[in-house]
């Protein structure tokens, strides 16, 4: 049997079920189709050890899905300082004061109650799959993958690994950085694997819930400390938070290999002083950094969102954030396509997503890959480049706050000089 919908998106994870909400509630006929099951959060349980820095921008995105109240219901952290400093120990360092090389951006200089929402992905993927069922006009197909798609003049046809077919004007690929979908519309991508790994480690430490989210850099790459919530009665004093390590894949390996005590160990004396005093770690993983970018956005009746479109480095944890920014884009260009009486795949409605999208997510990846490299190095030159840089943030606090301003989501556009410099950046058109 074969079902018809308008269109049908693959992958429900946070940005493929935003999609699939949103969409929902324009009115159209949506499937939502992923392999796993759907998300399930226990009070009661550990933090999952994905999480995400929701910007201001998402969260008014995901008010809008009806989707927010939903994740505030379970658990979300609010930050209201950012923090970055230089770590890297240098001759070069004893000419300037270490607090030149250190700046925090504030909620309060940005007249906004918060910069943030520290998040668990699956926290956020189940309030907007409540969101998505709440929706009526859409239907979640979860527990079977796809086994492949074909494309007419008229329709797409996405067959199911149980056989089942489904047909739509649109398929939606948001499935991922190893997106099927992508392969199986014959979309390419340029791709950059990074001489580092992250590593997550799930902690509990000693202390009242932090409002701040800081990063130290290192020659080896960052170490930065994400506040969570309240550890509860169970364990008083104490509150829960997300750490992430950059190295080289064979210190990463070794530091995985350590028992609880030992790593903790290593990560108060490896981590800056301004690191809580840990008790417990409760969880850790590894994953490795790649900068990827499909050759193109769309291919016939498929079209590409969130990481089946690009990755970046999670320097500043801005991926999620990007997604959002596609969904909401497609979005609404859909929308506007049927109300002007335009096919959902049309080729215009499409190559104007791809114009939209393509240089803003450009624009974050070089701005990544150039935090990249200025930082995780120890060339003297650089080393006092990123010093100066940081001193001239904290010199020039209107532009230093005007870019916070834009990159938590709270203002739509980056100030005009700064947009100027970024559109000639070299290189920028190769991403």
């Amino acid at each position: 049997m074969t079902q018809e919908f308008d269109i049908v998106i693959i992958g429900a994870g946070m940005v493929g079920a935003a999609l699939a909400a949103g969409l929902g509630q324009e009115g159209f006929r949506v499937a939502m189709v992923d392999r796993a099951p759907g998300p399930e959060f226990d009070p009661e349980a550990a933090p999952d050890i994905r999480v995400s820095a929701l910007s201001a921008g998402s969260e008014r995105y995901l008010q809008s899905l009806g989707a927010w109240q939903n994740i505030l219901s379970m658990r979300a952290t609010p930050y209201r300082r950012l923090a970055v400093w230089d770590e890297a120990e240098h001759p070069l360092s004893n000419l300037i004061p270490r607090t030149v090389n250190h700046v925090e951006f504030d909620a309060a200089r940005l007249n906004t109650p918060h910069l943030g929402h520290i998040v668990e992905n699956s926290v956020t993927q189940k309030g907007l799959w409540q969101a998505a069922e709440a929706e009526p006009t859409v239907t979640i197909l979860a527990g079977s993958g796809v086994s492949g798609i074909t494309q007419t003049t008229e329709s797409a046809t996405v067959t199911l690994e149980n056989s089942q077919q489904l047909t739509a004007t649109l398929v939606i690929g948001a499935d991922g950085a190893q997106s099927r979908v992508r392969d199986m519309a014959g979309i390419g991508v340029t791709r950059n694997q990074y001489g580092q790994q992250a590593m997550i480690i799930s902690v509990r430490y000693q202390g009242p819930v932090q409002d701040i989210t800081w990063q130290g850099f290192y020659p080896s790459g960052p170490r930065a400390f994400l506040p969570l919530y309240s550890a509860g009665a169970a364990h008083p004093g104490e509150s829960r938070a997300s750490l992430v390590w950059y190295d080289a894949p064979e210190e990463l390996a070794r530091l995985k290999s350590l028992g609880n005590e030992a790593l903790m160990t290593e990560i108060q004396q490896g981590f800056p002083a301004e690191l809580p005093q840990l008790t417990h770690i409760e969880a850790r993983g590894s994953f490795p950094i790649a900068r990827q970018h499909a050759r193109q956005y769309s291919a016939g009746r498929i079209v590409l969102v969130g990481d089946a479109a690009h990755t970046i480095n999670p320097l500043a944890g801005q991926g999620v954030n990007l997604g959002f920014q596609d969904a909401q884009c497609l979005q609404n260009l859909l929308k506007n396509a049927r109300n002007a009486g335009k096919g959902l795949a049309d080729a215009s409605v499409l190559s104007t997503y791809e114009k939209q999208r393509r240089p803003a997510n450009r624009r974050m990846m070089y701005a990544m890959d150039a935090f990249y490299h200025l930082f995780s190095n120890q060339t003297p030159p650089l080393h006092l480049i990123r010093n100066l840089g940081l001193g001239a943030a904290r010199a020039l606090p209107f532009a230093r706050d005007q870019v916070a301003r834009y990159a938590m989501g709270v203002d739509d556009e980056l100030p005009a000089v700064i947009r100027t410099l970024t559109s000639r950046l070299p290189g920028l058109n190769q991403l």
